[in-house]
């Protein structure tokens, strides 16, 4: 993220709305279990989300072999910019041991859990509870349609998640190999940014899981550099919350830690000490008179800044 210019805010209500990893993988699971029993591949394949939608998704990819059944899911994700729009996510099914139920395991391109304070187990694949809970929901139902047991072990891959994945936080959370299958609704909000909040209180929960007492919420990757040279902190202590300081500050009300640094460019520290929870140009900005009083109360000249002495503030 830059630390200079903003990426304008769209408006909201002119945008399309997309559909999670979960909502994806949701999919591929129905429909590659259908194959597998017999029923054929579902094609466009319905699937219920947590609100009571009942969107169809069309296959981009079906395979059925010697006790496997494969179908795959081109994500969607509206006109939200998530690293994963376009990406296809793959399920993969087979029997499992009787009495085992519904056994889910990570392919290539999804990450595995290595650290502790996620909402996973550490060595579980990271499909988040969730997805699990949707997957769960549409083996059961398409097994009870075929009178089997939903003992099902599920393998689900993402085309390029280990390349994706380095774009995204997973490697500091401690989610090695890929991608997390996400989602809570089944539903991508174009700029909602909850993925980008979700990831700062997984960063926290981390943090506080491993025994760190000093964390550092940076609005960018100069900033964290800057925090990083000044404090060496391990690098899990570093939480990229970009304009996010509400998301950041909320969660560590009800979920605290010793000490909070937060490093930043000049003008959104001085939106946050003016009391701006939410530091991006589009949605609030530098109460200037604020400004003119808090550097006087500190010495500074009355006369307007020239651009000489901005540059010497900005250093």
């Amino acid at each position: 993220m830059s630390e200079t210019v903003d990426t304008p805010v769209p408006n909201a209500n002119a945008l399309r709305r997309g559909w999670t990893t979960g909502a994806c993988a949701t999919a591929a699971t129905k429909s590659a279990l259908s194959a597998l029993l017999g029923g054929g591949f579902d094609d466009p394949v319905v699937i219920p989300l947590p609100g009571g939608q009942r969107p169809g998704f069309s296959l981009a990819h079906e395979a059925l072999g010697d006790g496997f059944a494969e179908a795959g899911i081109i994500k969607d994700a509206g006109d939200d910019p998530d690293v994963t729009h376009g990406a296809l996510i793959m399920a993969s099914i087979s029997h499992g041991s009787t009495g085992t139920g519904v056994q889910f395991r990570a392919g290539r391109g999804v990450g595995t859990v290595t650290k502790p304070g996620l909402p996973l187990a550490v060595g579980e694949p990271a499909i988040n509870p969730v997805p699990r809970k949707m997957m769960t929901a549409v083996v059961t139902e398409v097994a009870g349609r075929f009178g089997v047991a939903p003992d099902f072990v599920v393998t689900i891959s993402v085309r390029d998640g280990e390349q994706l994945a380095a774009k995204t936080w997973n490697p500091r959370l401690g989610i090695l190999g890929g991608l997390s299958i996400l989602g809570t609704t089944g539903i991508v909000i174009p700029y909602s940014c909850s993925a980008w909040i979700h990831s700062i209180h997984r960063g926290i929960d981390v943090a506080r899981a491993i025994g760190l007492t000093h964390v550092v919420g940076s609005t960018g990757d100069l900033s964290e550099k800057a925090a990083q040279a000044r404090l060496g902190l391990p690098i899990e202590a570093y939480l990229d919350m970009g304009d996010f300081a509400g998301g950041l500050l909320k969660y560590l009300k009800q979920h605290p830690v010793e000490q909070l640094t937060i490093a930043g460019g000049f003008a959104k520290l001085v939106k946050l000490g003016q009391g701006s929870l939410d530091l991006h140009s589009g949605r609030s900005s530098v109460e200037l008179d604020g400004l003119t009083a808090m550097l006087a109360a500190m010495g500074a000249s009355k006369e307007p800044a020239g651009e000489s002495t901005i540059g010497e503030y900005s250093k």
